[in-house]
């Protein structure tokens, strides 16, 4: 029996990866169609191996999380990138990534692209934005579309662990992840002035080294709905509201209509952003008025 991580997934095969550094291409068994379980790239697995280069997966090891789109587990960060123009700049798009990203227990980065191309009114109201969200907590880092002198200096964010990219078409991930790694070759699809997005051209998810680290080079994350997130659960997706959530006078406190709130006191007190607190009771509309699943 040896072990490894998935590292690709095609056509029913899983390349498992060893610590020596060699690849192995394995079949599940069927006993994981059985229960219903499907291996996932950026899994941990124990395998037999019928040959040198050929093996079975006997078993797959608990992960720490997992997505749908693009399937992966056991993520360490996720890269959001969002442009300060074409597509505009969005705070409510932002925060759906990160309330997506929070609810999985995963570490989000946020990127802002494409910042030698806006006027230098707009890039004093994007360093607004960034020290907004620096104040949370979370890392910035303000991205040129110039890949050389914009993305070069990002590599130590990929020393280790497994990193996914997320955020609408046309925010230059692949162009980001192509600068990192230009072996990857990634299709950069042209935008479509039109729709004002990009054109997906990934068809299969594989972890390849950039650095240190494994980066997914399927920049995914396309779903980007609430269905998982339970409504009592919003706000621990928000980290200025999660560390508050002790101090309110009611236990479960929704940070809605309820009183002696101190996310509502943090808000009027300007220690959270007004439009972060916005979001919040969007995002909690939807998902309580969401239909149930059966």
């Amino acid at each position: 029996m040896s072990e490894g991580r998935i590292i690709k997934a095609l056509s029913g095969f899983y390349y498992v990866k060893v610590e020596n550094g060699e690849v192995i291409q394995c079949r599940g068994r069927g006993v994981f169609r059985k229960r219903k379980i499907t291996p996932l790239v950026g899994d941990f697995v124990e395998f037999e191996a019928d040959s040198p280069d050929e093996g079975y997966i006997i078993e797959i090891k608990p992960r720490e999380n997992e997505l749908v789109r693009p399937p992966i587990a056991n993520i360490d960060q996720a890269i959001i990138v969002n442009s300060a123009i074409q597509p505009d700049f969005s705070t409510t798009l932002l925060d759906r990534f990160l309330v997506l990203i929070e609810a999985k227990h995963i570490e989000p980065i946020i990127f802002i692209s494409k910042m030698d191309l806006i006027s230098p009114e707009k890039q004093k109201t994007i360093e607004a934005y960034r020290n907004d969200y620096e104040r949370i907590g979370y890392k910035v880092e303000l991205v040129s579309s110039k890949a050389s002198g914009g993305v070069l200096p990002l590599k130590d964010y990929f020393s280790e662990g497994v990193t996914v990219f997320a955020g609408q078409s046309g925010v230059g991930k692949s162009s980001i992840l192509n600068a990192l790694k230009p072996s990857l070759l990634l299709k950069t699809a042209a935008i479509s002035e039109s729709l004002g997005r990009g054109k997906h051209t990934t068809r299969h998810v594989e972890l390849v080294q950039v650095n240190n680290g494994l980066v997914a080079d399927t920049p995914g994350f396309s779903a980007l709905d609430f269905q998982e997130i339970e409504a009592e659960d919003l706000s621990d997706c928000f980290p200025e509201m999660r560390s508050r959530k002790g101090s309110c006078k009611f236990r479960g406190c929704m940070h809605h209509r309820e009183p002696g709130c101190a996310v509502k006191e943090a808000v009027e007190n300007g220690e959270i952003s007004s439009y972060r607190y916005e979001h919040y009771l969007t995002f909690l509309e939807e998902i309580q008025s969401r239909k149930p699943r059966y």
